[in-house]
């Protein structure tokens, strides 16, 4: 491989998402269409019969913890292994709020929601990048792949934000922490429109003549290279 050395230092971090998210993209797979849980096709269910201290299944509890470990992982590997990005604050915040979500999920028994959101919504279209970054990969031209579109931008409002904030309310009146979890979804719902806007600034940039060669446009030494 004739990679430039800015390249093969990428490379670990690339390979480590790549095996990590393949693991859990099938998982979750597995987990959503080839057991009996109805949470693809009918997302309030997570919500029947619920109650406080409900025991959390085994299968579930297994990608709680594989979730869990990847972003308590991953909030160190940004700060201090990964290369730094214009992005990189925000990702930082976004792999604490995801723990954050994910752990009081798990904590308080909400079986499928929100902390089941990493279980689907974006496993379909992570898995088809070599390199991917938590709310979407932005390294041209993987990051044009319509599925990230439809996935974070359609089908989580729709499938998760409609489930947690509206049929929660309906099938548990009395449900708690819905404002917490719903304010960390909602969190994780603008900071989907934030990364998809590099898209559209990657896709102006092209169209105006202003980029000759495919470059992630949230690297500094693009910049740089620029510059010199």
């Amino acid at each position: 491989c004739n990679l430039q050395p800015k390249d093969a230092a990428k490379m670990p971090e690339s390979a480590w998402k790549l095996l990590f998210y393949t693991l859990s993209w099938s998982y979750g797979i597995y987990l959503l269409f080839f057991t009996d849980y109805p949470f693809f096709h009918d997302p309030p269910s997570v919500f029947y019969d619920w109650k406080k201290g409900m025991d959390v299944p085994t299968d579930i509890a297994i990608a709680y913890l594989m979730q869990c470990s990847f972003y308590g992982h991953s909030i160190y590997a940004t700060a201090y292994m990964d290369t730094w990005r214009k992005d990189s604050v925000v990702m930082l915040l976004h792999h604490v709020v995801t723990l954050t979500l994910i752990a009081s999920s798990y904590a308080f028994s909400w079986r499928g929601l929100p902390g089941g959101r990493g279980l689907c919504q974006g496993k379909l279209c992570w898995v088809s990048r070599l390199s991917w970054d938590p709310c979407g990969p932005l390294t041209p031209p993987r990051s044009l792949c319509p599925a990230r579109f439809w996935f974070r931008l359609y089908w989580f409002p729709l499938k998760v934000l409609y489930a947690t904030c509206y049929s929660s309310l309906q099938l548990v009146p009395n449900i708690p922490f819905y404002f917490f979890f719903n304010a960390l979804l909602l969190v994780l719902t603008l900071m989907n429109i934030y990364w998809f806007l590099y898209i559209v600034l990657f896709v102006a940039k092209v169209l105006m003549g202003q980029m000759q060669e495919v470059n992630d446009v949230r690297e500094y030494d693009v910049e740089d290279s620029k510059k010199t």
